[in-house]
């Protein structure tokens, strides 16, 4: 009974104790950094929050938490990166607004070797401890024509874009544990000004033997631009990319397919709205301003949650999530909408699967989503 009671503690409280701890100090190590939190509107490369997979945009936007084999979920936390993940390739293409266009690739090889000889089957250590994987997101806001402060056209036309590279590792610790690291390069440039700025997002995950719970925690985006879009009266102008540490939980039932997702991000902040806050000074007085968003609607725009439908064999998905700052910054007053839902499917059909998702961004427009993975291993045998 005591060596039962010694392996359970082991094996499922000390690492969740572990990580527990481990979000603390994470916690209180981004604290002092308040020109890195994560406040709308006040930060550069907003693009970066976007989901960059059919998946992930059917989750809600993000996922940190679901270790499946899913190489896209690497993209947020990079110790999500999987076994499965192997000689992968991901091709992924979003439509938000006429006019642009938002895609992403991303391809995964492993590599080394453990103490078990046998191929890795999903149980133990597998035969390749070390995930690897680079992807690319490309956002174009397409073509625009030059205006003056008035609104009057004044000739010719300028277009914008944003670039992002994920260079991932991630290494398997143990049968329950991994790790990884991110390198994000980013590039912007909008008509004649541009950025160039380096990024790291630092991750864990831990997941019960059977899988049916899953922890995730990852503080994305530490790093500054390197080239500034200004320069300003000191001579600098680089800012602090968005600082975003979440905490994810995943659990799946075990005598039903359905799996239950809670994500919570930006905890290094508890404002997350476009007006003035609490702590805040007025510009031109200097005064303290006051806050008029209730404490708990605030609590809710951290959280996504999300359920879906994957059966034992996982040959298909069914996801639909609910983002509450979603909801609160995208809805119209006085005018009904889905802003905030998301709803996506997927199908595996023998090497590839075929990924699809849908939200709503504002009354009259959808954002869609599609994606396709494809086995590379298993098409070349």
């Amino acid at each position: 009974m005591r060596t039962f009671a010694a392996k359970f503690i082991m094996r499922k409280c000390v690492p969740i104790i572990s990580l527990s701890v481990l979000c603390v100090l994470l916690s209180l190590f981004s604290v002092p950094v308040k020109a890195q939190v994560s406040n709308a509107g006040r930060s550069v490369f907003s693009f970066m929050s976007l989901p960059v997979s059919s998946r992930l945009n059917a989750l809600g936007g993000s996922n940190v938490s679901l270790s499946d084999g899913d190489i896209s979920m690497g993209m947020c936390n990079p110790a999500l990166l999987h076994a499965n993940s192997h000689m992968v390739l991901q091709l992924n293409y979003s439509y938000y607004l006429p006019g642009t266009m938002f895609g992403s690739a991303l391809y995964g090889h492993n590599f080394g070797r453990s103490k078990v000889e046998p191929p890795y089957k999903g149980e133990g250590e597998p035969d390749k401890p070390n995930y690897f994987a680079v992807g690319i997101h490309y956002l174009d806001y397409g073509t625009m024509k030059y205006a003056d402060e008035d609104g009057h056209q004044t000739g010719g036309t300028f277009g914008a874009r944003d670039i992002l590279i994920d260079v991932m590792y991630a290494r398997q610790l143990h049968p329950c544990w991994k790790v990884g690291v991110t390198l994000k390069p980013v590039y912007s440039i909008y008509e004649s000004y541009s950025s160039f700025a380096i990024g790291v997002d630092v991750g864990a995950h831990f997941q019960t033997p059977d899988s049916s719970f899953q922890m995730g925690l990852v503080l994305q985006n530490i790093g500054w631009q390197i080239k500034g879009f200004y320069t300003n009266e000191d001579g600098r102008g680089h800012e602090l990319l968005p600082l975003n540490l979440q905490l994810g939980l995943t659990y799946r039932v075990k005598h039903a397919p359905l799996r239950f997702h809670l994500q919570i991000h930006n905890m290094q902040t508890w404002y997350l709205n476009y007006e003035w806050t609490s702590l805040d000074k007025s510009p031109t007085t200097g005064d303290i301003l006051p806050h008029n968003i209730p404490w708990y609607d605030m609590m809710f725009r951290h959280t996504i949650w999300s359920i879906e439908v994957v059966p034992k064999s996982e040959r298909f998905y069914i996801a639909l999530s609910y983002n509450h700052r979603r909801r609160a910054e995208l809805q119209l007053i006085d005018q009904k909408s889905l802003a905030g839902f998301a709803l996506g499917a997927g199908v595996r059909i023998k090497q590839a699967r075929l990924g699809f998702a849908i939200s709503q961004m504002t009354k009259s427009n959808f954002s869609y989503q599609v994606g396709l993975t494809l086995d590379i291993n298993s098409l070349m045998k």
